[in-house]
């Protein structure tokens, strides 16, 4: 084996290629190409087309739109039933306690987060196109969730200082959970119109802003947000929830402000059931390959703290919280109120793109795994049709699990076919446990601060601003961020001078290898950046730093010297020498700080190329620069050339593009072709447009010494 791949690496170090052919630039492959003809449609043929209906195409978008119907009928039951049910069950198991434990983050009665892991994985069976994604209740959505009912129906409606055997003020924690349970449906409905919405106007793509930094920084604050808000059910501490700006620091102070009323017994049983939670997925994590399922430690918990709680009657004995009776059966489906929708749509529109967001990305990792593709817009619409219907049975907003996914997808997990499957110290309990690997997302900072700080510095805006601002503003400054260092990126390109790697037609930059060397009188001049209004004036300061052209100098020095000695040219009535050597007199009589402004002094340069292959776009303002680039640059070059006076009379420098064809639409939409400047400056790579300015500096030699 090993000397095969030795074989192979001389091979490829051995071989050669040699090409014969013509410099091309771009008229002259235009020339010899012949473009495919295209009828343009008219507006009434292309709506014509998409309306038309065929059995074939009908088919098609039901098994897009629906995409069980497709997997279902082949479905391998041998290869694949065991290890679904086992899946199932597994997530079924884990998602029992979580749905209860993530209804207390979405300030809403646990029994709602029943509901909310069953109807809407129910329905992603039919309508979703990953395999291995759980949906149901997550802490982060679950916590945007609580901020907004917390917001709109707050604490303030009852007393703090309860006594849950008064009858008025049990009526009045049902008033408040009631109206805090119609905002969390209202959210839910609204954000499954936008989700549905956004799918159906196919935005799938709208994920692609929330960039890897962003999501983890966010997610790492909305953890921090979690933990606190879960620290006085450890306690058995009664305050306030809080939410918007500031809240964490708020619930920290108000816990801190009540720790000596800190309930003993709560707490001793709650850091049992975290120690007990964490040995569980410790176990789970190391022997991953001996256990048949994961240990469901969660539900096992769960059993036993509700076994001590009624043993040891820990509510009246010890004043421990308890969640009380958990109604039985279904509740019957109810219209979400649409009169709270104006209060909550910026909210509703943030809870969407988040929670589409953490679904595609963990989908397309398992996709990714397992060799199958996702549809970013049919899983908007699954999403969206979870939650719009979800929410007329009393669900909340939800979206993928990373944790119930892992396991879920570890188990054997094939399909969705089975996945549709209390004290509150001891939920408190749970979630914390389950924001372990969100808190391992702090040992991003090292990681990007080795390998980007722009990244970092998106990681560390997303956890700032999501941490103090509240989920919902932080979110959005981080997205305005992330946009601003896009920005940033491309008005602040790198620029390099190519070489060539000698006897090859590859060029590199020459700082970068010592290899590299520049032709003689060749300036290649590259940006890593498209070229636009906001960077257009950087590209010509770089272009001048390079290479020594100056356009803007050169141009205004023209301008001056034609003015100046105007009326001598205009009497000049001799032959081209003479009229060109007195013009070459009358600039060289110029103020040493007049030539200085004109020409910086660099070796004699007589082919200025721009590469522009990295190059996206030009916009109108770029196109621009680049024509008072070419109208200038002979000028320039043929001074700069001095004091050998021939070459300076020589007829013209040399000034090339080497462009990619998208760029070269822009150019021709934008009418950057004329008389001055055509498409024989254009060349398809560096090395022809090298050698077209070695030819071109050879016939001026030539005429040179003719004259």
């Amino acid at each position: 084996m090993e000397h095969l791949q030795e074989h192979e690496a001389s091979l490829e170090q051995t071989q050669r290629y040699c090409v014969q052919r013509p410099i091309y630039n771009e008229e002259l492959l235009q020339g010899q190409l012949h473009r495919r003809e295209r009828t343009p449609q008219t507006l009434r043929q292309k709506i014509a087309h998409s309306c038309r209906c065929s059995s074939k195409k009908a088919k098609s978008h039901l098994y897009s739109c629906i995409p069980i119907l497709k997997w279902l009928p082949r479905y391998p039951v041998k290869e694949y039933l065991l290890g679904d049910i086992i899946s199932g069950i597994s997530t079924g198991v884990m998602q029992l306690p979580q749905g209860l434990a993530y209804a207390l983050l979405a300030a809403v009665p646990p029994v709602f987060g029943l509901y909310s892991s069953f109807y809407p994985v129910f329905l992603y069976t039919f309508f979703g196109t990953s395999k291995h994604i759980s949906i149901g209740t997550f802490a982060v959505i679950s916590m945007m969730v609580g901020g907004v009912a917390v917001r709109e129906v707050p604490d303030e409606m009852i007393p703090v200082g309860y006594n849950s055997t008064n009858v008025t003020d049990s009526l009045d924690f049902d008033a408040r959970d009631t109206k805090r349970v119609q905002v969390a449906v209202t959210l839910a409905f609204l954000s499954g119109i936008i989700q549905l919405c956004l799918g159906l106007l196919r935005f799938g793509f709208v994920a692609i802003y929330l960039t890897e930094p962003l999501v983890r920084g966010f997610t790492t604050a909305a953890a921090v947000h979690v933990f606190t808000s879960q620290l006085k059910y450890l306690l058995g501490i009664k305050t306030s929830r809080y939410s918007g700006p500031l809240s964490v620091v708020y619930s920290i102070a108000a816990v801190l402000s009540k720790i000596t009323t800190t309930n003993i017994a709560a707490l001793i049983v709650g850091l049992t059931c975290i120690v007990l939670l964490l040995i569980g997925k410790e176990i789970n994590l190391r022997f991953k390959k001996k256990l048949p399922v994961p240990i469901p430690m969660e539900i096992i918990v769960v059993i036993i703290g509700t076994g001590v709680s009624a043993g040891m009657n820990l509510s009246e004995s010890y004043r421990v919280d308890v969640v009380g009776n958990i109604p039985q059966g279904l509740r019957a489906p109810a219209v979400p109120d649409i009169q709270l929708i104006p209060a909550i749509f910026v909210d509703a529109i943030a809870i969407a793109i988040v929670g589409f967001s953490m679904a595609v990305s963990m989908a397309k990792i398992f996709a990714l795994k397992h060799g199958y593709a996702i549809d970013g817009n049919q899983e908007l619409i699954a999403l969206g049709i979870c939650n719009f219907v979800g929410s007329f049975f009393q669900s909340f907003s939800i979206t993928c699990s990373m944790s119930r996914s892992l396991v879920q997808e570890s188990t054997g997990g094939k399909t969705q076919v089975f996945v549709c499957g209390a004290l509150k110290f001891l939920l408190a309990a749970i979630v914390m446990v389950n924001l372990k690997g969100m808190f391992k997302q702090f040992g991003d900072i090292a990681h990007f601060w080795r390998t980007s700080k722009i990244e970092l510095a998106i990681w560390v805006v997303a956890f700032v601003a999501s941490l103090f601002l509240g989920l919902d503003y932080g979110l959005l400054t981080a997205v305005a961020f992330a946009m601003i260092t896009v920005i940033y990126r491309t008005q602040s390109p790198q620029y390099r001078i190519l070489g060539q790697i000698p006897d090859t037609d590859i060029y590199c930059d020459v700082e970068e290898y010592e290899e590299v060397k520049e032709y003689p009188g060749i300036k290649i001049f590259q940006a890593n950046a498209s070229l636009y209004f906001a960077n257009s004036e950087s590209y010509t300061s770089a272009l001048k730093k390079k290479t020594g052209v100056d356009p803007c100098a050169v141009l205004a020095a023209r301008r001056k010297a034609q003015k100046r000695h105007g009326r001598e040219i205009k009497k000049a009535n001799a032959l081209r020498k003479q009229a060109v050597l007195k013009l070459v007199n009358s600039v060289q009589d110029m103020s040493p700080d007049e030539q200085e402004r004109f020409v910086e002094p660099k070796p004699n340069i007589h082919s200025l190329i721009l590469d522009f292959t990295p190059v996206n776009f030009v916009d109108s303002v770029g196109a621009k620069t680049l024509k008072s680039v070419k109208q200038v640059v002979h000028f320039s070059l043929s001074y700069s050339c001095l004091p050998s006076l021939y070459l300076g009379l020589c007829a013209d420098a040399m000034f090339g593009f080497c462009f990619v064809a998208p760029v070269m639409n822009e150019l021709t939409r934008l009418s950057f072709f004329d008389n001055t400047v055509t498409r024989e400056w254009l060349f398809h790579s560096i090395h022809d447009a090298v050698l077209a300015c070695q030819v071109k500096a050879r016939s001026g030699s030539q005429a040179d010494s003719d004259l």
